[in-house]
């Protein structure tokens, strides 16, 4: 049997719990339907959920998790699994050096961690994380790469597997993880079933199509700014960047240097992402073709467009329409 130690932590999310608990039970009634020997047949997996001091704690919303020990008394386990977190996440910058000894001791005895969603914040607290590659909620990406820079961060990944580190990226992506898992402890086809079993599409690799534009303003650079609203209101029409670094009087090196340096992004680089960012919005909710939304937002060429398309969201104009288009919810009972 495989163990599977489960972290409960203050103000965790319910799911990133109870979610991996059905995933692998469901896993076990497959296994024993697809044993030849069904009497003989135990569970593929067993769990526990551990807290630091073995007392309840309080998830999110206030609901209480009862443990089933401290994570003290863990004597064998094959696999932990660090929980995410909805903002604020308190434990950043303060969790205890306990815990931090006590996941870089599993670490070490070669156990696998596992993180999901924003979880990835607490084992990058650990140090484990340094010179790994990790993935994340999509959302909170520039925040992490700004509190562990030596962290190797593939954002538009669902899953990253570096060594025995495995972390998933936003939110139902633990399913993710845990078919991962049901494959590398059972087998391809008990995967594929339970990928099914969950409405879990088999091979998900990428966040990119749900990634939404956040116009990267979180900072205090007014002419970055300035720059930043000249090109909302004008991204489909053509902007020269020496031509706003003129107007806001600083030389065109200097003002993409700031640009970068305020925004993460070069100015054509955000340009880009403000037009695909339109062109999603008219793909969820108009009939338009891909020609004429490629005008709309500021090209010309559709074939380039499409290119560039599917180089920031993973897939081509039609497959994020199907996707994506914002069918009424009444229709799906019809």
């Amino acid at each position: 049997m495989v163990h599977m130690t489960l972290l409960a932590y203050p103000n965790c999310s319910i799911s990133s719990i109870a979610g991996p608990i059905d995933a692998f039970a469901i896993a076990n009634l497959w296994c024993r339907y697809l044993s030849r020997d069904k009497d003989e047949c135990a569970p593929m997996f067993y769990w526990d959920i551990v807290t630091p001091d073995g007392e309840p704690v309080s998830g999110y919303g206030r609901i209480p998790i009862q443990p089933h020990r401290s994570m003290h008394d863990v004597d064998s386990t094959d696999f932990i699994l660090i929980p995410g977190f909805l903002p604020p996440m308190e434990f950043i910058g303060n969790v205890p050096e306990e815990l931090a000894r006590w996941i870089r001791h599993w670490h070490d005895k070669n156990a696998m961690i596992g993180t999901t969603c924003t979880g990835t914040f607490l084992l990058a607290e650990t140090g484990l994380l340094d010179g790994k590659v990790a993935t994340t909620n999509w959302e909170f990406a520039r925040y992490f790469q700004k509190l562990y820079p030596k962290v190797h961060l593939k954002p538009e990944r669902i899953l990253t597997v570096d060594g025995n580190l495995i972390c998933s990226g936003a939110t139902t992506a633990f399913l993710d993880l845990c078919l991962y898992l049901i494959e590398k402890f059972g087998s391809d086809e008990l995967a594929a079933r339970c990928s099914k079993a969950l409405l879990v599409e088999p091979n998900r690799r990428s966040q990119s199509p749900y990634f939404i534009f956040d116009y990267q303003k979180h900072h205090a650079d007014d002419k970055v700014l300035k720059a930043q609203y000249h090109m909302e209101e004008r991204f489909a029409e053509t902007i020269s960047v020496d031509s706003m670094a003129s107007d806001l009087g600083i030389s065109p090196r200097h003002f993409k240097r700031r640009f970068k340096s305020a925004t993460g992004d070069s100015p054509l680089i955000y340009l880009q992402r403000l037009r695909i960012e339109a062109a999603k919005q008219k793909l969820e909710t108009t009939q338009e073709t891909v020609n004429e939304i490629t005008w709309q937002v500021g090209y010309e060429d559709s074939n380039s467009f499409r290119r560039l398309f599917k180089k920031h969201t993973g897939l081509s104009p039609r497959e994020y329409r199907e996707r994506f288009a914002r069918t009424p919810r009444r229709a799906w009972v019809n």
